[in-house]
């Protein structure tokens, strides 16, 4: 879909249906001040059985399939389950769910490196920038590379303004 998402929307019907999951990828560093727009919302979920069952009735409340794909085909429990990424779309944007990120750290190994948001009255967790900032290096991709500088310098930014360094 073009244009930017309707993340509110899509976290919503996560968080209706009680997800584990928190935001990764730019819109985790946008929703934490960066100056940046991004074009789809990156989420890494908790893969236990009970969990990717939530994550599967809210996906299907979004719509969402598997985005390019002329068959159109939606996600199921099992594609979840895997450390892979789904890239779909859904009727308020594009998503792409995530099992793990560069390295393999998965949900449990950077659910401490979150914190906790409120997005207009909505608990919304994001990955923090330091650790978002780890997973571009080590990803080394041409299009994370050349963020690294605007996130680098929002996070000092927040140091300086709660007189950390």
């Amino acid at each position: 879909m073009p244009g930017e998402p309707d993340f509110t929307a899509i976290a919503s019907a996560l968080n209706a249906h009680g997800v584990e999951y928190f935001v990764v990828g730019m819109l985790a560093a946008v929703l934490q001040g960066v100056p940046a727009v991004t074009l789809d919302v990156d989420i890494m979920h908790r893969r236990t059985p009970d969990n990717v069952a939530r994550l599967a009735a809210a996906l299907r409340d979004l719509d969402a399939r598997y985005r390019h794909d002329p068959r159109n085909l939606k996600p199921n429990e099992s594609h979840l389950t895997t450390a892979g990424h789904q890239i779909l779309e859904t009727r308020h944007g594009d998503l792409d769910v995530l099992g793990s990120i560069a390295g393999g750290a998965e949900y449990d190994t950077l659910l401490g490196d979150t914190v906790l948001l409120d997005l207009e009255g909505m608990a919304v967790r994001v990955l923090g920038l330091s650790r978002l900032i780890a997973a571009k290096e080590a990803a080394g991709r041409p299009k994370d590379m050349a963020v690294l500088p605007l996130l680098r310098a929002t996070l000092d930014e927040i140091r300086k303004r709660r007189g950390g360094a």
